[in-house]
C-alpha cells in the first residue's frame, strides 16, 4: 500500500539472545518500537522487517480468491530505506520541561501585576471618597440601602426605595431585627430553593415581559451560595472516581506496549515521540501541563474575588448587597478544577492514544462547556438556574450516550435514529423552561396537551406576536442549530462520536456567549478594557489553537499504517509538535474564556439590580 521507493524511519525494539538458525522455528515479536541506549549495552540491534502477503495489514481489502491453487503477485516489489536515527539529548529534555514552566509561570506574574495595579487604583479611590452608583443609564444617582427590617440575604435582590439616609449602611442598632450571619454554616441543605415568603407571586415575577435582576435575585443569599458550592465539592468527588480507573487502564496500555513491543495498540506520532521511563510519547503528556497550572491560577483568581466579596459583606457595604449582579463563585470553583482534569484526562489519553479510551480527552470538555453555559445562564437567573445533582446527572447522561455512541456508533442506523430523536427531544423541553424561566412543569403529563393549545391559540387560531421576542429569537436558532447537528449525525454517521459530541456542546455555548454579549451591548451595558481583551485573546488564540488541532499527525480511524503516514516531524524545540501546541493555546484559550465569563459584568457592580435587565 505504500508508494514505491518510500523512506522509512524505524524505531525497533530489542530482542534477547536472538540466534538465526535455518532449520529450528523461532517465535518472537517485531513491531516499531523506540529503542534506547541503555537497552543495548553491546551498541548493536537487529532491524527485522515482517513482510505482509497481503494489502489488508496496511488498510487495504481482503481478498480471498475463490480457486484453491492461490499465487501471489512475484512481480512486486518495494524499495525501503531504514535511517537510524539518535535520540535527542537530555538537554533538549530540561530546556522543554523548563520552557513548559515558564510560559504559563508567566501567566502568574501577569495576573499578580495587574491585581497589584487594581489594588492601587482602589485605594486612590478610597482616599479621595469617589464611589457612587449608577441607574443603568449612565446617570449618577444616590444609593438606596435594603430597609433595617429586613434581615441581610433574605431579599438581597430587592432596593428599598424609602429609606431617607443615602449611603446608610445597615446594622442591628439601626432598630428592627438583628441581620444574620454572612457565613454559611447556619444553612441547612434542607433549606435549598425554598422561597416560602414570596411562593404566591414568584410565578407573576418570572413571567411578566420586562425582567429585572431584582425580579430573579430574590432568594436568601447564603441559601443560593451554598447552593452552588455543591457543584464544586460534586466534581472533585466525580473527578477522583473518574480518574483513577483511567490512570489504571493506561498503564496498563503502556505495559502491555513495553513489554510486547506492539506499538499497533497505541497511535502515536512517530516522528515526535520523545520516551521518558517507561512513557513512549513524555511530550504529548508535558504539553497538558498548561490545563493543570492555569486550572490552579484560575482558583486563586476566584478565590481572591470571593474573599474580598465576604469581606464587602461582613462589612454590610451597600454596594456588595444591592448593586451588580449577585456574586456566587460555585460554578467558577467547577470550572477552575474541570480544567485541571482536562489536563489529567488528556495525558492519560496520549499515554496510549487510540479509538477505545479518546472519550476520556472528551469527558471534561463536555464538562467545561456545560458548566460555562450554566454560568452564563446564572449570571441574571441566580434564582431558577438548575441545581448541581441535575446538572451532573445531565452529564453522566451525555458520557453514557458518548459511550455507547463509541460502541455502537460506527454503522448502526438504530443508534443514530435514537440518538437523533432524543437529542432533538431534549432541545424542545430545555428550550421551553428557559422560555418560560422554568415555570413549564417538563413532569406534568398534561405538558403535551398544554403546548399542543398553545401552539393551536397563538400560532394558528390568531397568529399573535411572542411575548418574550428575544428570548424566543435565541432559542429558535438554537434549535435550528441542534436540529442540523441531528440531521448531519443521522446522514453521515460521523466514526468520531465523541468530537462530534463535542461539537455539539461548543456550538451551543458560542451561540449563547454571542447572543449574551450582543443583548448586553444591546442594553447599553459597557465591556470594560479588561473583558475585552479577554475577548480579543480568546478569539485571537482560538482561532490559532484550531490551526493547529486540524493538523493530523496521526488517525485511529485508520489502521496503524495509514496512521504513520500522516506522522510528522517536530516543529518547538525539537521536541513538541502540532498537537502539543494545540494543548498549549487550547489551555490558554479556555483560561481566557474562563476569565471572559468572570469579569464580563464587571461594569454592573456599580448599578442597581432593578436596572439591570434579564436576558
Amino acid at each position: 500500500m505504500a508508494p514505491q521507493g518510500a523512506q522509512y524511519k524505524l524505531l525497533v525494539t530489542k530482542v534477547k539472545h536472538f540466534q538465526l538458525r535455518t532449520n529450528v522455528a523461532f517465535h518472537f515479536t517485531a513491531s516499531p518500537s523506540q529503542p534506547q541506549k541503555k537497552d543495548f549495552p553491546g551498541e548493536q540491534f537487529f532491524v527485522v522487517f515482517v513482510i505482509k502477503p497481503e494489502d489488508y495489514a496496511c488498510g487495504g481489502s481482503f481478498f480471498i480468491q475463490e480457486k484453491e491453487n492461490q499465487t501471489w503477485n512475484l512481480q512486486r516489489t518495494k524499495n525501503l530505506k531504514v535511517t537510524i536515527v539518535p535520540s535527542i539529548k537530555g538537554s533538549v529534555y530540561v530546556k522543554s520541561i523548563l520552557l513548559s514552566f515558564l510560559i504559563f509561570f508567566s501567566f502568574y506574574l501577569g495576573c499578580l501585576l495587574v491585581a497589584f495595579v487594581h489594588y492601587v487604583r482602589f485605594q486612590r479611590k478610597s482616599i479621595d471618597g469617589r464611589f457612587c452608583s449608577s441607574d443603568g443609564s449612565g446617570n449618577m444617582v444616590m444609593s438606596h440601602p435594603i430597609a433595617a427590617t429586613t434581615p441581610e440575604g433574605s431579599n438581597y435582590g430587592a432596593i428599598d426605595e424609602s429609606s431617607s439616609s443615602p449611603g446608610r449602611q445597615v446594622s442591628s442598632s439601626d432598630g428592627g431585627q438583628p441581620c444574620q450571619s454572612d457565613t454559611d454554616s447556619s444553612v441547612e441543605e434542607s433549606d435549598f430553593d425554598t422561597m416560602p415568603d414570596i411562593e404566591s407571586d414568584k410565578n407573576i415575577i418570572r413571567t411578566k415581559m420586562f425582567l429585572y435582576l431584582s425580579d430573579l435575585s430574590r432568594k436568601d443569599r447564603r441559601i443560593v451560595s451554598k447552593k452552588y458550592k455543591i457543584y464544586f465539592w460534586n466534581i472533585i468527588t466525580i473527578a477522583v472516581f473518574y480518574a483513577l480507573p483511567v490512570i489504571q487502564l493506561v498503564i496498563t496500555y503502556q505495559t502491555v506496549v513495553n513489554v510486547t513491543g506492539n506499538q499497533d495498540i497505541c497511535y502515536y506520532n512517530f516522528l515526535c515521540a520523545h520516551p521518558l521511563g517507561v512513557l513512549s510519547a513524555f511530550n504529548n503528556i508535558l504539553s497538558n501541563l498548561g490545563h493543570v497550572l492555569l486550572g490552579f491560577l484560575f482558583l486563586l483568581i476566584v478565590l481572591r474575588r470571593d474573599v474580598l466579596h465576604r469581606r464587602a459583606l461582613e462589612a454590610k457595604d451597600i454596594f456588595a448587597m444591592e448593586y451588580g449582579i449577585p456574586k456566587h463563585f460555585g460554578l467558577f470553583y467547577a470550572m477552575g478544577i474541570a480544567l485541571m482534569m482536562e489536563g489529567v484526562l488528556s495525558a492519560c489519553y496520549h499515554v496510549c492514544p487510540n479509538y477505545s479510551n479518546f472519550q476520556f480527552d472528551t469527558s471534561f470538555m463536555y464538562m467545561i462547556a456545560g458548566l460555562c453555559m450554566l454560568k452564563l445562564y446564572q449570571t441574571r437567573h441566580p434564582d431558577i438556574n438548575a441545581s448541581a445533582y441535575s446538572a451532573y446527572a445531565s452529564f453522566a447522561v451525555v458520557i453514557t450516550l458518548t459511550v455507547l455512541g463509541v460502541v455502537f456508533g460506527k454503522n448502526d442506523v438504530w443508534f443514530w435514529l435514537i440518538f437523533s430523536a432524543i437529542h432533538i427531544l431534549a432541545s424542545l423541553a430545555l428550550s421551553t423552561q428557559i422560555y418560560y424561566m422554568g415555570r413549564f412543569k417538563i413532569a406534568d403529563l398534561g405538558i403535551f396537551r398544554r403546548a399542543t393549545m398553545v401552539v393551536y391559540t397563538d400560532c394558528i387560531q390568531q397568529c399573535s406576536r411572542p411575548l418574550y421576542m428575544d428570548r424566543m429569537v435565541l432559542l429558535i436558532i438554537g434549535n435550528l442549530v441542534n436540529w442540523s447537528f441531528a440531521l448531519f449525525g443521522l446522514i453521515y454517521q460521523p466514526r468520531d462520536f465523541a468530537s462530534y459530541m463535542l461539537g455539539i456542546f461548543i456550538c451551543n455555548l458560542l451561540l449563547y456567549l454571542a447572543f449574551y454579549i450582543i443583548m448586553k451591548l444591546r442594553s447599553l451595558e459597557k465591556v470594560l478594557p479588561i473583558p475585552l481583551f479577554c475577548i480579543v485573546a480568546t478569539a485571537v488564540v482560538w482561532s490559532a489553537a484550531l490551526y493547529f488541532f486540524f493538523q493530523n499527525l496521526s488517525s485511529w480511524e485508520g489502521s496503524p499504517a495509514e496512521s504513520r503516514e500522516k506522522n510528522r516531524e517536530c516543529i518547538l524545540l525539537d521536541f513538541f509538535d502540532d498537537h502539543d501546541i494545540w494543548h498549549f493555546l487550547s489551555a490558554t484559550a479556555l483560561f481566557f474564556s474562563f476569565l471572559v465569563l468572570l469579569t464580563l459584568d464587571d461594569d454592573r457592580d456599580m448599578v442597581r439590580r432593578d436596572q439591570i435587565p434579564v436576558f
